[in-house]
């Protein structure tokens, strides 16, 4: 059996501080500090709510992050 892997650790970042943003920006910034997976959603996406460590998920509205938040 295949050991269970170790999740990397998430950058010490605050997901608030991308909120207003262009969301390109934001995006090009949140992987130069650490975030393996940046996820871009409209506003009211339907998606399945697992934790992913190291992603970071950003409500777009009118090109601009709303809301940001990990997993």
């Amino acid at each position: 059996m295949a050991p269970i892997p170790t999740p990397s650790a998430e950058p010490q970042d605050n997901p608030d501080g991308y909120v207003g943003l262009e969301a390109a920006h934001a995006e090009r910034l949140a992987r130069q500090r650490g975030w393996s997976t940046v996820r871009s959603l409209p506003p009211g996406a339907i998606i399945t709510m697992e934790y992913r460590a190291g992603r970071l998920n950003f409500e777009v509205r009118d090109g601009r992050v709303a809301r940001a938040w990990k997993g």
